[in-house]
């Protein structure tokens, strides 16, 4: 895998699963909630300072990189790339290695019912905006500038391809779970 940004199927990824060191970057609750087999949970805003590790984990076998959807795994992956560090994603995330009738795993042996990041960041986003609105008309003109700086988060978060709702909803109790690896 020399290219930083490989992509692999459910069934290419399926079939060297021995093979492949698999981090899911999702948060921990989200990890929780179903993972790939003996995949080690390392949360995206958190990829940096776990270099060290993941180049020991790289000299062992090729990195997968997994998320719900794929979107974050190729953001981890460009930043392991950008420290020389090759990983694939997997096409879909955990979402269609699911769909794909494969099984997930769960650190207590059941799953856990928790939002996915990108949900929670649309829930949070869009109920920031509806109570700026609200506080706009009812209360003074002012809070409107807090549904503004909801839009202008939104559209930076689009055009860097970061999102600084996600890494604090991330450190959230809920977001947080003990025993990451499984």
């Amino acid at each position: 895998m020399s290219d930083p940004v490989t992509a692999l199927s459910v069934s290419e990824a399926r079939s060297r699963l021995h093979e492949l060191t698999v981090v899911d970057v999702r948060t921990p609750a989200e990890f929780a909630s179903g993972h790939l087999p003996n995949a080690v949970n390392v949360p995206l805003d958190r990829i940096a300072r776990a270099l060290p590790e993941l180049r020991q984990a790289a000299g062992r076998g090729p990195l997968l990189l997994v998320c719900a959807s794929g979107a974050r795994s190729e953001n981890a992956a460009g930043t392991l790339a950008s420290h020389g560090l090759s990983a694939a994603t997997l096409t879909g995330g955990t979402t269609a290695w699911a769909a794909g009738g494969h099984g997930l795993r769960y650190p207590d042996g059941r799953p856990r019912a928790v939002w996915a990041m990108e949900r929670q960041v649309r829930f949070a986003a869009g109920g920031i905006v509806l109570l700026g609105l609200a506080l706009d008309q009812f209360v003074h003109p002012a809070f409107g500038l807090l549904s503004a700086g909801i839009a202008a988060g939104l559209v930076f978060s689009a055009l860097t391809n970061t999102c600084g709702m996600a890494v604090v909803l991330g450190r959230l109790p809920f977001n947080q779970r003990r025993g990451t690896q499984g």
